[in-house]
């Protein structure tokens, strides 16, 4: 992908704190975006409305979409998840892209939860991968979102696995002690990648 500015991707798994390392990097002046911004507005988008109604009728409710229900069939069946992320993930990528481009400055990052997933890190100049121990990332989750531990683990099923896949090439943040100690790591790879 050519362009005249640099490209940072921030990801890692659910719970891991990838919007929290996104908020400290956005006050420390830098433009950020987010894919997951872009997801939950994702369904007011005629088309994918429509692909994403053929596709699961059983979510539809009052002619707008249970994110309920809709998370309930995709995330308990691999094949449903599959069909809803072909169906939103290039038009979710497309908005992030476009966004990335219009800012001014030489560096932008942006939050992609399904980074490696969907084989997008050539898409970036540079990957930083949040990681944090999985009790407090099932913790982090249900206090957030409200919802079980066993749905959690569902999720979790069905993204990739940052601690059985080697991470090579990429830049690992360790969430596992207070702000402090994620911002000095951060400010390090702000200062060697972006100064």
């Amino acid at each position: 992908m050519k362009r005249n500015k640099k490209f940072i991707a921030v990801t890692g798994g659910i719970g891991s704190g990838k919007s929290t390392v996104l908020s400290i990097i956005e006050k420390e002046g830098y433009p950020v975006f987010s894919a997951d911004k872009i997801a939950k507005d994702i369904y007011f988008d005629k088309k994918i409305f429509s692909a994403v109604s053929e596709a699961f009728p059983q979510c539809i409710a009052d002619g707008k979409i249970d994110r309920a229900v809709l998370a309930q069939l995709v995330f308990s069946n691999e094949n449903n998840l599959q069909k809803l992320n072909e169906i939103t993930h290039p038009t979710i990528m497309n908005k992030l892209y476009t966004q990335m481009n219009k800012v001014n400055g030489p560096i932008v990052f942006a939050e992609v939860p399904l980074l490696f997933e969907n084989g997008l890190e050539k898409d970036f100049d540079l990957v930083l991968v949040v990681k944090r121990n999985m009790k407090d990332r099932i913790r982090s989750v249900m206090e957030r979102d409200s919802i079980t531990e066993e749905k959690i683990h569902l999720r979790i099923k069905n993204q990739f696995d940052y601690e059985k896949n080697e991470i090579f090439g990429h830049t690992v943040i360790y969430n596992d002690g207070d702000i402090s100690s994620l911002k000095i790591q951060i400010d390090r790879v702000l200062n060697e990648f972006c100064k």
